[in-house]
C-alpha cells in the first residue's frame, strides 16, 4: 500500500494553494495521467468528482469526495472505483514570509494486487511528476517562477 507524505515551503498564499487544489474540475488540465473530469457536485465544503485516469491503453474511473475547510485543508477521500481505499490531505499553513507551508500526505491501496504491485514500483517518479505538476501550475496562474519556490522536505 504506496504512502507518502512530504512538507513544502512555497511562495503562494495559502488562498492561492487552497483555490488551485480545490478547483477539480480543472485537473485534466495540467496532472498527469489524468484523462477527464466530471464534477458530480459542488459547494463550498464539498466536491464529489468523477476522474478517469490513464496510462497508455488501460483507463480506470474513480469517484472521490473532497472536503475543504477553506484556507486551511482540504481531504480527499475514494467513494467508488478500482481502489481499496484512498485518502489524501492537504494542509496549508501561513508562513511568515507570506508564503505557506503546505503538508500533503496521501495513502491508498488497490483492489487488484497487479496493479498495486505495479503501482508500488512506479510510486515515487508518478509522485514526482504530480507533485510538480501542481506547482508548475502554480506558477502559471499565480505568475511566480516555480524555481522561486522552495522544498523544506
Amino acid at each position: 500500500m504506496p504512502r507518502h507524505s512530504e512538507s513544502r515551503h512555497l511562495p503562494y498564499t495559502p488562498e492561492q494553494l487552497f483555490d488551485m487544489v480545490a478547483d477539480v474540475a480543472r485537473y485534466d488540465e495540467f496532472l498527469p495521467w489524468v484523462v477527464a473530469v466530471r464534477v458530480r457536485s459542488s459547494s463550498e465544503k464539498e466536491t464529489v468528482a468523477d476522474l478517469v485516469v490513464g496510462f497508455n491503453a488501460f483507463k480506470e474511473r474513480f469517484t472521490s469526495k473532497v472536503l475543504k475547510d477553506r484556507p486551511h485543508r482540504i481531504c480527499v477521500d475514494y467513494v467508488e472505483g478500482p481502489l481499496k481505499f484512498l485518502h489524501n490531505e492537504w494542509t496549508f499553513e501561513r508562513a511568515p514570509d507570506g508564503g505557506t507551508n503546505l503538508h500533503f500526505a496521501v495513502d491508498f491501496a488497490f483492489k487488484s494486487r497487479l496493479f498495486e504491485t505495479l503501482a508500488g514500483a512506479m510510486f515515487d517518479r508518478a509522485l514526482r511528476r504530480m507533485t510538480n505538476a501542481f506547482e508548475q501550475r502554480a506558477a502559471a496562474l499565480y505568475g511566480i517562477s516555480r524555481s522561486s519556490a522552495q522544498s523544506a522536505a
